[in-house]
């Protein structure tokens, strides 16, 4: 207890602020994240980044009692340097992360992804954060050169032009993705929410999660699973975005069937009409059943007559999912109306 109270008594003004602060931030810590994160509930490790900050004001409150308490035996320790080096870098990084979100906030567009709305990034948000977390970054930097002693300007200059000379050897590696993912979101090709399709070994299909600093997230649709790509690969694709159509019926669809030449013409459009009205009644099927069937002719080729099938649709996330279940039901027809939907076999003899 006399331990207690000497120590009590020794607290100034500033000792009680630092202490009070450090404890209002552990209690509320949970509350603070789940600001600075949209979705907490998708952020990985979102509890154990609660007790790693619950951590850190402990230790900022350990070390600032450490200091008062033991300043007549050592003013400073290499410890206490340590200690407070780190809390300066974790508390710049949350600084950029509240710096963000009031920025998507203000600046960023709002706007419905999988039935929630959102705050999203836009050119001017990343450009502004950017510009702060840069601001952050050299106050944080600054406070830490004066932290571990380098007072004099030749110091300070020899260490932050250690730190220039690493990021302009580095800059290859890190610059071509800001400016790509700037680019990105300056152009408005596609932005969080937006379904979209490219080819990169494989064709993916999927909605943009996250346009990040560095990198874009996009989770796959049809596997249900996210990939990350580079903000600079993603712009050498040629990235189709399903979700802005050109009419204001939604997106036209086709799928093409060759049907061979001894199904007539009439056949083929009484079967296409049929599964048409079908997939109008479902609805489990996600098209935009107010317009009139659509079909062609697309190629008449050795074999069979390529037919298309056109439909629209504004459900861009279920698109799989509505083609499949119409060539469910054009298969289940066309045995019903013995229409063949194999391509045949031509013979010729000689």
């Amino acid at each position: 207890m006399d331990t207690l109270s000497t120590f009590i008594n020794q607290l100034d003004s500033f000792g009680y602020l630092i202490i009070g602060v450090n404890l209002l931030l552990m209690l509320f810590a949970p509350a603070l994240l789940r600001q600075v994160y949209n979705e907490p509930d998708k952020v990985s490790n979102f509890s154990r980044k609660v007790m790693i900050f619950r951590a850190l004001n402990l230790l900022i409150i350990l070390a600032y009692g450490y200091f008062r308490f033991f300043q007549d035996k050592s003013n400073k320790t290499f410890l206490i340097n340590i200690i407070g080096v780190l809390a300066i870098i974790y508390l710049a990084y949350l600084a950029m992360h509240i710096a963000h979100g009031f920025l998507v906030r203000l600046y960023g567009k709002e706007r419905e992804i999988n039935g929630q709305m959102k705050f999203i990034s836009t050119y001017q948000t990343r450009l502004l954060s950017i510009f702060s977390s840069i601001f952050i970054g050299v106050i944080a930097l600054v406070t830490i050169i004066r932290l571990l002693g380098f007072d004099s300007v030749l110091e300070a200059g020899g260490v932050i032009g250690l730190i220039g000379v690493f990021l302009a050897l580095t800059s290859s590696i890190w610059a071509p993705d800001i400016f790509h993912g700037l680019i990105i979101l300056n152009s408005d090709m596609f932005s969080e929410g937006d379904v979209i399709e490219f080819q990169d070994h494989e064709k993916i299909y999927g909605l943009v999660y996250k346009t990040k600093v560095f990198h874009t997230v996009i989770l796959n649709i049809p596997n249900n699973h996210r990939v990350m790509i580079r903000n600079s690969k993603l712009r050498d694709f040629t990235v189709h975005n399903l979700s802005k159509f050109a009419s204001a019926k939604g997106l036209r669809e086709s799928l093409s069937f060759k049907i061979g030449y001894d199904t007539s013409a009439d056949d083929v459009k009484d079967l296409f009409m049929t599964v048409y009205e079908l997939a109008q009644a479902d609805e489990s099927i996600f098209i935009e059943d107010q317009y009139d069937l659509e079909y062609g002719i697309k190629d008449t080729g050795d074999h069979a007559v390529e037919w298309m099938f056109y439909y629209y649709t504004k459900n861009i996330d279920k698109l799989i999912l509505t083609r499949q279940r119409i060539l469910a039901l054009m298969l289940e027809t066309s045995v019903q109306k013995g229409i063949s939907l194999s391509t045949p076999l031509t013979i010729q003899q000689t």
